[in-house]
């Protein structure tokens, strides 16, 4: 578990409701006959008026507060298929995303992970599903594939043994992998993202593959290439993570050479994910899990 002290990505924040005047309602008079009305209580002293006044003041500062930390917590976890928002450039090297929004549902048909789809199905276009690259970045078009299809050895390539490679690209096939959409970026500061969703039949198949063979607790069941000593990222911020999206995050432990790597496999529905930052040096964190986040987000 990470500290709780570690900021949020920013995401959707609810915007700040304005605060209610409190108002002096004076009393109706009654609708029976009237009574001798009771002689009026002596008006507060002024001191006794501002302790009040102040009192009203903090206590409304403090229902504001509640009421936007738990908009935003709301906004963070209960997001509709609406657009989502890039989050903001700051000085710990968040990127800039363009307004995401989530791909379109055929008439009908339900979420991945709504209650009455029991296979998890992504009825959405997958390759609408792909994280768009940040402002700023250029694009690797050779992950784009065919008609926005990647083929299983492009995927494959990632890995560094010959005999993972020939072992992951059989497991895939005998799941009924059925196609493959990617995209890939460098950012200015060399760090080069690559991103990938494989698609299969069911849930059922991504939760056997994702748990057994490929993203076990601890370290990857296959060593992607150029980062053989790759755990589990301990410090990786429980609030970068997507309720109802499974993820796995690794992380190259030093000594890890000219280059740091980091990675994750996400599994939501049919859909196993696989996304990848490298860079010379050592990998900024905070956009990598600003692109897990995101793309978690999408896939939800």
């Amino acid at each position: 578990m990470t500290d709780q002290t570690e900021e949020k990505p920013d995401l959707v924040l609810e915007p700040e409701p304005e605060a209610v005047p409190v108002l002096d309602v004076p009393g109706t008079a009654p609708l029976s006959a009237p009574e001798p009305a009771p002689a009026p209580a002596p008006a507060p002293a002024p001191k006794d008026r501002r302790v009040l006044r102040a009192t009203l003041r903090w206590t409304a500062a403090v229902l504001t507060f509640a009421v936007v930390g738990a908009g935003t917590a709301y906004g963070i976890s209960g997001m509709e298929r609406t657009d989502l928002p890039g989050l903001a450039t700051k000085a710990d090297g968040r990127w800039v995303y363009p307004t995401l929004t989530k791909a379109p549902l055929p008439s009908g048909k339900p979420g991945p992970l709504a209650k009455e789809n029991k296979a998890g199905s992504h009825y959405a276009d997958l390759r609408a599903l792909v994280l768009p690259a940040p402002k700023g970045a250029t694009e690797d078009k050779a992950l784009r594939g065919k008609d926005g299809w990647l083929a299983p050895k492009d995927l494959l390539a990632e890995y560094g043994e010959k005999e993972d490679r020939e072992e992951l690209g059989d497991k895939l096939s005998d799941n009924g992998l059925r196609h493959i959409a990617a995209r890939g970026w460098t950012t200015p500061d060399g760090t080069h993202t690559r991103i990938y969703l494989l698609q299969f039949d069911t849930a059922a198949v991504v939760d056997d593959l994702f748990g057994k063979d490929i993203a076990p607790y601890g370290s990857p069941g296959y060593e992607l290439r150029d980062a053989a000593t790759s755990v589990s990222d301990e410090h990786f911020p429980s609030a970068a993570r997507i309720q109802d999206i499974t993820a796995s995050v690794y992380v190259e432990s030093k000594p890890y050479g000219s280059e740091q790597t980091r990675h994750a496999y996400l599994s939501s529905g049919d859909v196993l994910a696989l996304v990848v930052q490298s860079r010379k040096g050592a990998a900024n964190p905070v956009p990598f899990q600003q692109t897990v986040t995101l793309q978690s987000q999408l896939l939800g």
